[in-house]
This record gives C-alpha cells, sequence and structure tokens, in this order.
C-alpha cells in the first residue's frame, strides 16, 4: 500500500526537466518539472507516484489515462475541447482520459500531485 496524505512528509523528488521533457509546451514559464515513479514503471500498464511543477502554464495532451489527486499548492486545469476551467486545491482530485489536451495554470509556487497512470485504452 503506498499512502498519500496531506499531512505526510514530503520526499524528494528527481528533477525531469522542463514540460517539453514531458511531451508538453510551455506556454508561461520557465516552468520546471520533477517525480518520482512508486508503482510500475513507463513500460508497464498501470503505473503512479508522486510530480510536481512549479509556477507557470503549459500544455499538455494527456498519453494515459490518469486519476490524481493535489497535495500541495493551487492549479487551474482547462480542458481545451469543452473550454471549462476547473481550479483545485490540496486535497481536490481529478480524471483525465487519455487523448485530453488541457492546459495547467500552476498559480502557487508549486503544486505537488499524487497520480495513477493507466495506459490501455478502453
Amino acid at each position: 500500500m503506498l499512502p498519500f496524505k496531506l499531512s505526510m512528509d514530503r520526499i524528494e523528488l528527481d528533477a525531469w526537466g522542463a514540460p517539453e521533457d514531458i511531451g508538453a509546451t510551455t506556454i508561461d514559464g520557465p516552468i520546471k518539472v520533477a517525480g518520482k515513479l512508486l508503482f510500475g514503471t513507463l513500460e508497464t500498464a498501470v503505473s503512479g507516484g508522486l510530480y510536481s511543477a512549479t509556477k507557470g502554464k503549459y500544455r499538455v495532451v494527456y498519453a494515459f489515462h490518469e486519476h490524481a489527486t493535489l497535495l500541495d499548492g493551487d492549479l487551474a486545469v482547462t480542458d481545451e475541447t469543452t473550454g471549462k476551467t476547473t481550479v483545485y486545491g490540496p486535497g481536490d482530485s481529478w480524471i483525465i482520459a487519455k487523448g485530453t489536451a488541457v492546459v495547467w495554470d500552476i498559480r502557487s509556487d508549486h503544486v505537488r500531485k499524487s497520480y495513477l497512470a493507466a495506459m490501455a485504452d478502453l
């Protein structure tokens, strides 16, 4: 079991570079992203862990289905298909389907989320 609680100690994450290094496009930055894979691998059907990003805005088309919970920070996510923007704070969760184009607007100095990613088409 991997517990993720708002009150947990924040482990150090590995530097992953800029949004471009994870297949995204920076709109307003610079942004630094980091993460730690804690379950599965990038090649397995299901993986999960922690992810963080610094303040800024980037666009990404999800290469996997994701369920995530925001642990730290303030974030607005805009679904480009619908134009709907949802604002998230610590403890809030979302599900994003593979292939969905979204804009992340990180409004705090940084955000951190726990996530579970599934590669399989539904």
